[in-house]
């Protein structure tokens, strides 16, 4: 079957994923684009393991779409308030590759060719990188929306990767893989289901079902975060007394899912599960030290997380230059 690409209205209808557009003169925060490219990968280590953050490109999304559970105009007060757009929501896509002992994680595949113009570039920035993609050992797929696994194909409908192990949550396959779910769920929903259905059903990939607390390498495992999709998980590092949690999806907002963790968007698919995930994997990041990775947050995405008052905040891993 044929991958459809989503229209413009089904994505906003979803308020999930649309081209991206300028950011207005007025969002102050917002620095020209540079006139030639920015690096796309980031490079730091956690404990004994190699960390290398790698950019699928970005994308915009209507700033609508957020917070929707919010009083009136509080989401817009918000944004404007951290200097950010409160039309436009200027999305990254971090990627995160743990090399621990002989396993090279790769989390997500991204776009590919077949959603968004600006998005599809996870291979460029390997290749920048100096990552062979046969290399990768294993690949984890936190959820199945169109940025995370439509990328799994190349041009000849084959697994990119394929030597390596693939592992996708037990509960979220279930979900995707339902008889004739595409029939089950609203119009504008059919473009995500066939694309999940397509991309799980890809030549070349053998599935692992994980579920909480499973090891797919020594000291990387997965963890439940349902709430954004039926199974969303997140990937788990540990190494020499450091941990790292890659969060996916769980948390999209580098700002509003710290400050107002309550708040949910209307691409959740399970708005209080989304809730009582974040809740869970704020609290035990703020009280245990554990570093986030967050595949929506600014470039390259990493920091930790500490209390403020009933809320939390961010506090961005500060970049360090390599020797």
């Amino acid at each position: 079957m044929t991958l459809i690409r989503p229209n413009r209205r089904d994505l906003l209808r979803l308020a999930a994923i649309a081209p991206a557009f300028a950011l207005p003169a007025t969002a102050r925060a917002t620095l020209g684009g540079p006139t030639g490219p920015n690096p796309g990968h980031f490079r730091f280590t956690l404990g004994e393991a190699r960390m290398t953050v790698l950019s699928d490109g970005f994308f915009g999304q209507p700033a609508a779409g957020l917070g929707v559970n919010a009083p009136e105009g509080e989401v817009a007060a918000f944004l404007e308030a951290h200097y950010l757009n409160p039309a436009e929501n200027y999305a990254h896509t971090n990627h995160l590759l743990v090399e621990l002992g002989d396993a090279k994680v790769l989390v997500d595949v991204g776009s590919g060719s077949r959603f968004l113009d600006t998005t599809g570039r996870l291979l460029a920035n390997m290749e920048a990188a100096g990552i062979d993609p046969s290399s990768i050992t294993h690949v984890f797929i936190t959820h199945a929306h169109p940025d995370h696994i439509w990328g799994i194909r190349d041009d000849f409908d084959e697994a990119l990767f394929p030597d390596a192990a693939y592992f996708i949550g037990e509960a979220e396959h279930a979900y995707w893989m339902q008889d004739d779910l595409v029939n089950q769920v609203a119009p504008e929903e059919q473009q995500f289901v066939l694309g999940a259905v397509n991309s799980i059903n890809v030549d070349g990939a053998e599935w692992n079902f994980v579920k909480d607390g499973d090891e797919i390498a020594p000291g990387i495992s997965v963890m439940n975060s349902f709430g954004h999709t039926a199974g969303h998980m997140a990937l788990r590092v540990e190494s020499a007394g450091q941990q790292l949690i890659a969060v996916g999806d769980a948390l999209t907002h580098g700002w509003l899912n710290f400050a107002h963790p309550e708040w949910y968007n209307d691409i959740d698919a399970d708005p209080e599960t989304t809730v009582a995930s974040r809740r869970a994997i704020l609290d035990m990041a703020a009280s245990d030290g554990i570093a986030l990775l967050g595949y929506h947050f600014p470039f390259p995405g990493a920091g930790h997380v500490v209390r403020d008052g009933d809320a939390y905040r961010f506090i961005p891993a500060l970049w360090q230059f390599g020797g």
